[in-house]
């Protein structure tokens, strides 16, 4: 027995499985210990190796982690339970600024772009061996690229920004290999990395992006991997300036053999100029989502990258999916080329909500940052009891420990449902959550 929980199973996967289950539903917490293989071997009447394997299979999937003689226990963050589920319930009559949505208000229609599409497919049926990659598609994105600055390259198709990345690091990278990553930073990347095998390496942010030491750090140590957010990182809005940017090529020439992956999640949806990093590396790969500017459920990505890596990127593809659909490629075609969506006009949009709470807050002495995109990132005290404050008062934000590894706490509040009507309390609301409760004295 291992508290209250029995692990179970004969072989490595009934094992594997059997923790993994225990995990995911909360019966073994972060950091507790699983027993010494021989001793589970003995009480389940199994091959000390098949144990072994079992454990080998539970730290490749990002659930346990070893510690030589201390022995394995769960991880803090174990991948099963994705940090997704550190969100707070909103009960009826709380505003919701917690999750990371556009504004429906600003996301085109697609209606007409799906007509089209569908027409298009009548007349032109994709089958299979059929190119993966809309030809009309390619040639946009490789247009802009070109524009903003990004390395020559093949251009692909996949099913989202974080559908690149783990393709990507998959194509590379082995089990126990390190990632160096954001920190705060999203929180899906923090997950995918050690649900891939991979140990994370965090890199602290600011207003300006990565810090260019902890990027060095990181790779002296051994990270073979970085992961950069140029535009709208989430969740703090940083954006590379042309002095980060310039100082992170730097570090990274130095290391040539880092595999480089940039994802420009404010595409669409910012106006502070892209500052790419790639090409400084042998491997790299740059990646655009339609979701926060066309909309989430398109669920489309393109990406370039070094040949090789996109190469075997799109491989593995026609192993699996074989292509993203061409009716939706085509559907973003006629997005981009009929001019759905403004960027600029976007940008102005959510930047005056972020910059209006940003110096609201300021002026109540409390310090937030949002550079970019539909984020305002809080730091605070006591993470749990300003969430908690918050929503007694209305508000209902995420909580920092589903974007966090070892930075400080803090609150992330998504502006994209605000009104200017709104700034005000919440930020008085954000004041007084902040804000030490009163010492208590009793006569």
């Amino acid at each position: 027995m291992l508290g209250e929980y029995p692990i179970q199973g004969r072989g490595a996967a009934e094992i594997a499985a059997s923790v993994e289950r225990a995990v995911g539903a909360g019966e073994l917490e972060p950091g507790r210990h699983l027993p010494p293989m021989r001793e589970l071997a003995a009480r389940l009447g199994v091959n000390p190796n098949t144990v072994a394997a079992a454990y080998r299979t539970l730290r490749e999937r990002g659930v346990i982690e070893t510690a030589g003689r201390r022995g394995s226990r769960v991880r803090a963050k174990p991948a099963t339970t994705g940090r997704e589920q550190l969100r707070v319930e909103v009960p009826a009559g709380v505003r919701d600024v917690a999750e990371g949505n556009p504004d429906p208000a600003l996301l085109p229609r697609l209606a007409d772009a799906f007509a089209a599409a569908a027409a298009h497919g009548d007349r032109e049926p994709v089958l299979y061996g059929h190119d993966p990659v809309e030809p009309e598609l390619a040639r946009l994105t490789r247009a802009a690229l070109d524009a903003d600055g990004v390395p020559d390259g093949p251009v692909a198709v996949a099913s989202g920004s974080l559908d690149v990345i783990e393709r990507v690091l998959a194509a590379h990278l082995r089990p126990g290999d390190q990632v160096a990553v954001e920190d705060p930073g999203w929180g899906s990347v923090l997950d995918l990395v050690p649900a891939l095998g991979l140990r994370t390496v965090p890199v602290g942010v600011d207003d300006e992006g990565p810090l260019p030491a902890d990027v060095r750090r990181a790779l002296r140590a051994g990270a073979r991997a970085v992961i950069v957010t140029d535009r709208a990182q989430n969740p703090t809005g940083a954006a590379l300036s042309a002095t980060r940017a310039r100082e992170l090529r730097s570090v990274l020439a130095d290391h040539p053999a880092t595999l480089l992956i940039e994802d420009d999640h404010g595409h669409g949806i910012v106006d502070v100029p892209l500052r790419p990093l790639a090409g400084v590396t042998r491997h790299w790969a740059f990646v655009r989502s339609v979701a926060k500017a066309w909309g989430p459920d398109l669920r489309l990505a393109v990406f370039t990258g070094d040949a090789v890596t996109v190469d075997r990127v799109r491989g593995r593809q026609r192993l699996g999916p074989g292509w993203v659909s061409r009716l939706v490629q085509r559907a973003v075609v006629e997005l981009w080329r009929g001019g759905a969506v403004d960027p600029l006009a976007v940008a102005a949009s959510y930047g005056a909500r972020r910059e209006a709470l940003v110096k609201a807050l300021a002026a109540r002495g409390v310090p937030a940052h949002g550079r970019s995109g539909m984020n305002v990132w809080v730091p605070v005290p006591d993470e749990t009891g300003v969430v908690a404050r918050l929503l007694h008062a209305g508000w209902a934000v995420a909580p920092g420990a589903r974007f966090r590894l070892g930075s400080p706490p803090g609150v992330r509040v998504t502006v994209s449902a605000l009104t200017p009507r709104d700034v005000v309390p919440l930020a008085d609301a954000v004041a007084d959550a902040v804000r030490p409760s009163p010492a208590r004295s009793y006569g």
